[in-house]
């Protein structure tokens, strides 16, 4: 069945009941619309075909003189696909891929929350919400287009019902949303008996903002600041996520400069937060050397994107058309010095920390995400990597100028905190060379063209790799052009399923490597 395309599986199985959508941008994405009834499928089809469940969002197409509708990404090596139902209004109700999908677990729960569309036959009877809060509303479905952004919610009374573990000496171990330090809020309960974890469950949505509201109300050149604002560490790669989106609809082509230019300020983006990852592992293993000296070579990267961009973080440096700000004419010289210096610093204090048998103990064995479990949750990025997945769209799904200058990836099967740490000193490495590579073949030319006219009814999808993992974008236009929905998955959407999973059978005080070993954006997932 690999042999065969995901649109071929769905359109033989399906038949005359599968319609291709028209209007969807870019065109090797294919999106099939199917019955209500025979969505969930899709669950098993594509499980039996090796798909992962990459989203599922759900939108409100009422002022387009439609309905409301459930849309699931799938993905299988270099292939996406978008299958799509239509929900009445009368009955806002959908089949769950949950059975056949775990990923589909959370995502449907945000759904039902956010947009009033209640999933059926879930795998876990789990309809509690998620990311709205129990003192919202309960008929309060603030994606809805009938729902007033702008309106001051009341407060209501309401209880979340935690999953409980009973028995002799089982205890719980309350922990957040706020945290110690200056990281965001989240809620972790654990059930223990002793020190041993028998189960954890998160609590996020602290830091919903309301950006998928958000969207509606921006231009199409005002919503890349926005998505650049969706995780702050992240904001090279999706405030360049929406902008492939965007141009995707428009048929904007971007110039050549800017399209190496971008990717040089992603790999920059990837270098220095791997730096900061890889001390604050270490530090949370009590060894703050390789905290303070990892943290001294990423203030050395974030000071060059000062200096280079105008921006330590690069914050609104990726633009729809191309990028805002141009490489200095001494830039190439003055990142070739950076890295010279910096990979040899770096060199010497990885061969420390590897050496180091007390840091080696405390990493390798602890935090064990098993490659089946990985698969299992869909987990991208350095987290499915380190789990013996060979994924990064770098790779799988290259645009310029990757498709010149693919990544050398580190596929690891160990699986456990050290797999995470390690993927990331080699990502450090192969990022350097790319970024060289890039700079001997930057083209000259200009480094942005004006964004051509969006047409209406229209929808386009955009994948790419941020330091986490894959970032999704999907945009619709409006019957008059205007953003209508803006649908974004950032990693952590999955990959915190993963953490969940990979504290089993550790010790309470591991789980701030474990932790710490993922580090997912808080941020990215609540939107």
């Amino acid at each position: 069945m690999n042999d065969t395309s995901l649109r071929d599986i769905i359109m033989t199985h399906f038949g005359t009941n599968a319609t291709v959508c028209d209007g969807a941008y870019p065109a090797n994405v294919p999106q099939i619309l199917l019955p209500r009834e025979q969505f969930e499928d899709v669950g098993w089809l594509m499980k039996d075909a090796g798909a992962r469940l990459v989203a599922e969002w759900g939108i409100d197409e009422t002022l387009m003189g439609r309905q409301y509708a459930v849309l699931a990404c799938f993905a299988r090596e270099t292939e996406y696909l978008l299958v799509r139902c239509a929900i009445p209004l009368d009955d806002p109700t959908f089949p769950s891929l949950s059975k056949k999908q775990p990923p589909a677990f959370r995502f449907e729960r945000q759904i039902m929350s956010l947009m009033g569309l209640t999933p059926t036959g879930h795998a876990h009877s789990d309809l509690r919400p998620w990311i709205k809060h129990e003192d919202w509303p309960p008929d309060a479905w603030p994606l809805r287009k009938s729902f007033d952004a702008a309106q001051r919610m009341p407060r209501v009374e309401g209880d979340y019902t935690w999953v409980r573990a009973e028995g002799e000496g089982v205890y719980e171990i309350p922990v957040g949303p706020v945290h110690a330090g200056i990281i965001e809020p989240g809620h972790f309960r654990f059930q223990a008996m002793g020190e041993d974890i028998l189960n954890l469950e998160e609590r996020l949505g602290y830091t919903h903002k309301g950006i998928d509201k958000r969207f509606e109300q921006l231009s199409w050149i005002e919503g890349a600041r926005l998505a650049g604002r969706v995780s702050g560490d992240s904001t090279v790669a999706h405030a360049l996520t929406y902008s492939r989106a965007v141009e995707a609809l428009s048929g904007t082509e971007v110039p050549p400069r800017a399209a190496w230019l971008r990717a040089i300020m992603l790999e920059r983006e990837r270098i220095a937060n791997h730096l900061g990852d890889i001390g604050a592992i270490a530090n949370d293993a009590a060894f703050t050397f390789f905290f303070y000296q990892f943290m001294r070579l990423k203030e050395i990267v974030l000071r060059g994107n000062q200096r280079l961009f105008g921006h330590r973080y690069l914050m609104d440096r990726v633009v729809p058309g191309g990028v805002a700000v141009n490489l200095p004419e001494d830039g190439a010289a003055v990142i070739e010095e950076e890295l010279r210096g910096l990979l040899v610093e770096f060199e010497r204090i990885v061969t420390i920390y590897d050496l180091n048998a007390s840091l080696d103990d405390r990493l390798r064995g602890t935090g064990i995400l098993p490659e089946e479990t990985a698969r299992e949750l869909g987990t991208v990025g350095f987290v499915a990597r380190a789990s013996g997945q060979p994924l990064d769209c770098r790779l799988q799904t290259p645009f310029s100028p990757y498709d010149r200058f693919p990544p050398r990836i580190t596929v690891l099967n160990s699986c456990d905190v050290h797999a995470r740490a390690w993927v990331r000193i080699e990502e450090i490495r192969d990022t350097a060379r790319l970024i060289r590579e890039m700079l001997a073949t930057l083209p000259a030319g200009d480094t942005q063209v004006p964004l051509e006219d969006v047409p209406p009814d229209c929808s386009a999808f955009a994948v790419v790799e941020g330091w986490r993992g894959e970032i999704c974008y999907w945009l619709q236009s409006s019957l008059s052009g205007e953003i209508n929905r803006c649908a974004i998955r950032d990693p952590s959407s999955v990959n915190w399923l993963a953490l969940e999973q990979a504290i089993h059978g550790n010790i309470v005080p591991d789980f701030p490597l474990c932790n710490k070993s993922f580090n997912q954006s808080y941020s990215g997932h609540d939107l």
